[in-house]
C-alpha cells in the first residue's frame, strides 16, 4: 500500500520551489518598501536645507533644488501663507509696500502731434480682461502673492496677428516643466515647455487628455519658425514673459519669498502653543486640602470643590479647581524659579521670520514691544523701503516689456492702431514709429512716506521762520494729503497771487483798503479795486 503521509520526491521539489518563491517575493516587497522609504526621505530632505551643513549645502545646492522638490516647496509656502498668521501678515506687508500707493503708467508721446501712442496703451490697460490679470488692483495682489509663494511667474501674451490685440494670461507655474535656453547664452530663454491636463466637453461628456506645448520667450522670434518641437506644437502667437525672484546663481528657476521663513514661522507657532499649554497647566489647580483617604469625598463636599480628583484615578479637575488628597500625596507645580515663561521669549523666532520676509519685526507682529518705539520702527523701515523699491523696479520692467509688445503689434498687425516701420535684428523683430511719435513708457511709483504727520508738521513749523508763508501752506497741505491743493491756496492769495493771511478779518481788510485810497465797500463786494480819481482843483481867484 502506498504511503500518502510522506511526500514524493517531485512534490518535495515543488514545495521547495514554492517556498523559495514566497521568500524571494517577501524580499522583493521589503526592498520596494525600503526604496519607497528612502525616496520619501530624500524628498523630505529637499525641504530641510536649514538642518544641513553649510559645506554640503554650498556644494550640492544646484542638485537639491529638483523640480519635484521645488513643487513641494511651493505647496508648503502656499499652505503656510494661508494658515500661519505671521506668513499671512508678512505677505500683506509686502503687498502694501509694493502696490499700496498704486502706480502710474503713461507714454511721453503727445497726442496732438502724430499718432496717439498713449491712447493705445491706456486702452490696453483699461480693458476689463486685462485688469483681471495684469493692470488691476486684484491682479497686482495676485502677482505679488505668486512671487511670495511660487518664486516664478509665466505671463503668456496671446496676440492676434490681424488686429494686434493682446490678451495676457498667467500660466500655472507647476505646469512649466522645462526651459530651453540659447546654447550659446544660458541667460537667453528660447522656449518654455508646458505639460497640463486639458479638459473638453464632447457630446455632453467631459474628456481629459494630457497635452504638451511649447511657448516662445517674449522677444525671441527667428525668421524660420519651427511648428513643433519633439512632435509638440509651438504656440508662436502666445509669447511668454517669465518673472523670477530670488533666483540662485546658475539656476533657471526662482525661489519663493516665503521659503526662508517657513521653518521659523512654524517654530514660533509651536512656541506659542507650548506657552499656552504651560499657562493652562499652571492654572489647573488653585487650592489643595490634605486629609485621610477615607474622608476625601466628605471634605471635598464640604469645601464645595468640583468632583474629587484623585491623583491615581487619572481624572482632571477644571481650571482653578480645588483638589483634595491624602496627607501622603502632594500636588505642586514644577518650580519655575529662573525660568522665563512669558510669551515675549519667542520674539527672536518672530524676528527670524521678519528677517526672511524683509519686513520690520515691529510691523510683522503689529506690536512695538516693551523696548520698541516709533523711532525704532521708522529706522528699521527705511532700508525696508529701499528693498521694496527694487521689487517695484522688477514689476516696472515687466510692465514695460508687455506694453512694448502691445505697441509693437499695434504697428505690425494689418488692422493695428498704429503705423510704422518693421525690420529684423537677428532673432528679434523691431517695430519703429515715425520720428514725431515717442513710445517711451514712464512707470511712476509714489514715494514712500514713513514719517508720521505730526513729525512732518513739526518740522514745517520749525522751518516756517525761513520760508515764505505760501510755501509753508503748500507743504502743510501736502503733509495733510489735501486734495486740490491749488484751489485751497487760491483762497489764501489775492488776484495778483500775493499772500493773504487767513486770520485777517473783513474789517481789517476794509480798513487797509481805505488807508490805501481804495473803496472798502467794493472790496467787501468782491469788486476790482481801481485807484480813486484825483480831486478837481478849484480855479484861482481873479
Amino acid at each position: 500500500m502506498e504511503d500518502w503521509s510522506q511526500p514524493t520526491l517531485q512534490e518535495g521539489a515543488s514545495q521547495e520551489v514554492a517556498l523559495r518563491e514566497v521568500h524571494l517575493s517577501d524580499q522583493l516587497a521589503a526592498s520596494n518598501n525600503t526604496i519607497e522609504m528612502l525616496a520619501e526621505s530624500l524628498a523630505d530632505l529637499e525641504l530641510a536645507f536649514e538642518d544641513r551643513g553649510w559645506d554640503r549645502l554650498a556644494v550640492n545646492a544646484t542638485r537639491e533644488f529638483s523640480p519635484e522638490g521645488m513643487r513641494r516647496a511651493r505647496e508648503l509656502c502656499r499652505v503656510m501663507t494661508v494658515a500661519n498668521p505671521l506668513m499671512k501678515r508678512g505677505l500683506g506687508l509686502r503687498k502694501a509696500y509694493v502696490w499700496g500707493q498704486g502706480v502710474g503708467i503713461s507714454v511721453r508721446d503727445k497726442g496732438d502731434e502724430g499718432q496717439d501712442v498713449n491712447a493705445v496703451v491706456q486702452d490696453f490697460l483699461d480693458d476689463p480682461f486685462v485688469k483681471k490679470t495684469f493692470s488691476g488692483t486684484q491682479a497686482h495682489e495676485e502677482m505679488e502673492q505668486a512671487a511670495f509663494t511660487d518664486g516664478d511667474l509665466f505671463l503668456a501674451l496671446f496676440t492676434s496677428r490681424l488686429t494686434g490685440k493682446v490678451q495676457p494670461r498667467w500660466l500655472p507655474v507647476d505646469e512649466i516643466t522645462d526651459i530651453i535656453h540659447d546654447p550659446q547664452d544660458q541667460i537667453s530663454d528660447w522656449f518654455y515647455k508646458r505639460e497640463y491636463v486639458e479638459r473638453t466637453v464632447d457630446g455632453g461628456m467631459t474628456r481629459e487628455r494630457i497635452r504638451t506645448v511649447y511657448y516662445p520667450a517674449l522677444g525671441y522670434e527667428p525668421a524660420l519658425k519651427t511648428p513643433t518641437i519633439d512632435g509638440y506644437d509651438v504656440l508662436w502667437d502666445a509669447p511668454v514673459r517669465m518673472v523670477s525672484v530670488n533666483r540662485p546663481s546658475g539656476s533657471s528657476r526662482g525661489v519663493p519669498d516665503a521659503f526662508a521663513a517657513v521653518a521659523w514661522a512654524r517654530h514660533y507657532k509651536e512656541f506659542l502653543e507650548q506657552w499656552a499649554t504651560l499657562m493652562r497647566a499652571l492654572a489647573r489647580y488653585a487650592w489643595q486640602t490634605k486629609t485621610r483617604g477615607d474622608r476625601a469625598k466628605t471634605v471635598a463636599a464640604k469645601v464645595g470643590a468640583a468632583p474629587t480628583t484623585e491623583v491615581r484615578g487619572g481624572n482632571q479637575a477644571g481650571v482653578g479647581a480645588h483638589i483634595v488628597t491624602d496627607p501622603n500625596t502632594t500636588l505642586e507645580a514644577i518650580p519655575k524659579t529662573g525660568a522665563t515663561i512669558d510669551s515675549d521669549s519667542g520674539r527672536p523666532l518672530a524676528a527670524m521670520v521678519a528677517t526672511a520676509l524683509e519686513v520690520p519685526v515691529t510691523m510683522l507682529l503689529g506690536d512695538p514691544g516693551v523696548t520698541g518705539a516709533r523711532a525704532t520702527a521708522a529706522t528699521l523701515d527705511q532700508p525696508t523701503e529701499l528693498g521694496f523699491q527694487l521689487r517695484q523696479e522688477l514689476w516696472a520692467e515687466l510692465k514695460i516689456d508687455v506694453l512694448n509688445h502691445v505697441i509693437d503689434w499695434a504697428i505690425r498687425a494689418p488692422k493695428g492702431a498704429l503705423k510704422g516701420k518693421i525690420s529684423r535684428d537677428g532673432n528679434r523683430v523691431v517695430a519703429e514709429l515715425p520720428d514725431e511719435d515717442d513710445r517711451t513708457i514712464d512707470i511712476s511709483w509714489p514715494e514712500f512716506e514713513s514719517l508720521p504727520v505730526d513729525v512732518l508738521i513739526k518740522a514745517i513749523a520749525e522751518a516756517s521762520a525761513w520760508l515764505p508763508p505760501l510755501t509753508v501752506a503748500r507743504l502743510v497741505a501736502d503733509a495733510l494729503k489735501i486734495d486740490n491743493v491749488d484751489e485751497v491756496l487760491s483762497e489764501l492769495t489775492d488776484e495778483a497771487g500775493n499772500w493773504v493771511p487767513p486770520d485777517a478779518n473783513a474789517g481789517q481788510a476794509a480798513v487797509d483798503a481805505f488807508r490805501k485810497g481804495k473803496d472798502p465797500a467794493a472790496l467787501l463786494n468782491g469788486e476790482p479795486q481801481d485807484p480813486p480819481p484825483e480831486p478837481k482843483q478849484k480855479p484861482p481867484k481873479a
